[in-house]
């Protein structure tokens, strides 16, 4: 049986082992919450879609995102909805208001949706009720996102606020989230919106829901709609129209540029850490190595002994972190209310693992030079 030489080096000195487990698993949960914020931006971004009853979106060219979107004539609509295969078409409108908090008076900005309430533009169930429907008709009545941020305020129906400088009154609420893309979110009827946005006339649509009838080929409707549709709205698919957004969310934004950037600054530590963890290894045993040298063994047996020690260090600093990092991941949700969808994935936690055992054996690559360069004659002379 030969004898575990890369695994006693490690555990022969217990202090020096429990640190570089900590070290390796605090680059792994670095890694692991900045994929798991850019993840959940990427998730963020098909929210909204994902909850409106459309298989095919209109939207204006300068829009770069949903919260940005720009007007077009409702009249592109009524052009859509007499395209083969078309079911229906919805106007939705959308906006940002000035949000007051009742108890300290304070404004935030809140993003607003607007539609008509006899067409099904949501599918969210809150909005299937003809009961919540009835209240969405009251003039100043609007329901509230459940998982917008506290700042707003007390959000439960009868409360009674002001949006840009108009009473308000809180009918409901619905189960949304915005997170990177809104703190907080309102839908209410058109005609509230009309009078909330006035002087902006329910003719300008800031996005068209077009829903297929049963059995409609999507890339032949799209098509068409491309063919008939002037150049003042793009027409989308539904993953076009998620894609769009999540790649300006990740590729364009600040925000997107920042978490890439943290799992880099991750691996760069996780890589420091290991490295100077097996320099001090190898440089406290160089007479061990030395000797095994002279008895005969080649460099490649010294080598591999390295990148074993690396491999297990590896794995013992990314067993700690992934358990870490799940209760991180619980604890970022409860925080923001379950607003923000960070959740453990299993192709993050293997592309982790991978990356961890990448990490470690590229220090293991670094710092093997030392004793593989060793000569046994100047270790005891």
């Amino acid at each position: 049986m030969r004898t575990p030489l890369a695994y006693l080096n490690l555990v022969h000195e217990r202090t020096r082992l429990i640190v570089a487990i900590a070290g390796v698993a605090f680059a792994v949960i670095l890694v692991f919450m900045n994929l798991g914020f850019l993840g959940s931006l990427a998730k963020t971004a098909s929210l909204f879609y994902r909850q409106m009853n459309a298989d095919i979106f209109l939207i204006s060219p300068q829009a770069l995102e949903i919260t940005t979107t720009k007007a077009f004539p409702i009249e592109r609509l009524y052009q859509a909805a007499g395209v083969a295969g078309v079911e229906r078409t919805m106007p939705l409108y959308m906006g940002y208001l000035q949000w007051r908090n009742p108890e300290t008076g304070k404004s935030r900005g809140i993003f607003a949706f607007g539609f008509n309430l006899n067409d099904p533009a949501f599918l969210l169930p809150e909005l299937q009720d003809p009961t919540n429907l009835a209240i969405l008709r009251q003039p100043d009545t609007v329901f509230i996102d459940k998982f917008s941020r506290p700042e707003y305020g007390p959000q439960t129906a009868g409360t009674e606020t002001e949006v840009d400088r108009r009473r308000v009154v809180i009918g409901g609420q619905y189960a949304l989230g915005g997170a990177f893309a809104a703190d907080a979110t309102l839908i209410m009827s058109d005609q509230n919106y009309r009078r909330y946005f006035d002087p902006i006339p329910l003719r300008l649509v800031n996005l068209g829901l077009v829903k297929l009838e049963p059995g409609a080929d999507l890339e032949v409707v799209l098509a068409k709609l491309r063919q008939v549709l002037p150049a003042d709205v793009r027409v989308l698919g539904i993953e076009d129209m998620i894609k769009s957004d999540r790649d300006y969310w990740i590729g364009t934004t600040s925000t997107g540029f920042i978490f890439g950037l943290g799992v880099a600054v991750s691996c760069v530590v996780g890589v420091v850490i290991v490295y100077q963890i097996l320099y001090t290894d190898i440089s406290s045993h160089m007479k061990q190595y030395a000797t095994l040298k002279a008895m005969g063994y080649r460099s490649r047996y010294l080598f591999v002994t390295v990148l074993q020690e690396a491999v297990i260090l590896s794995v013992m600093g990314y067993i700690p972190g992934f358990i870490v990092s799940l209760g991180l991941y619980e604890l970022t949700t409860q925080a923001t209310s379950g607003g923000l969808p960070i959740s453990m994935e299993l192709g993050r936690a293997i592309a982790v693992f991978v990356l961890t055992m990448a990490m470690c054996s590229l220090s293991g690559l670094i710092s093997v030079n030392k004793v593989v360069s060793a000569d046994p004659a100047d270790v005891f002379s």
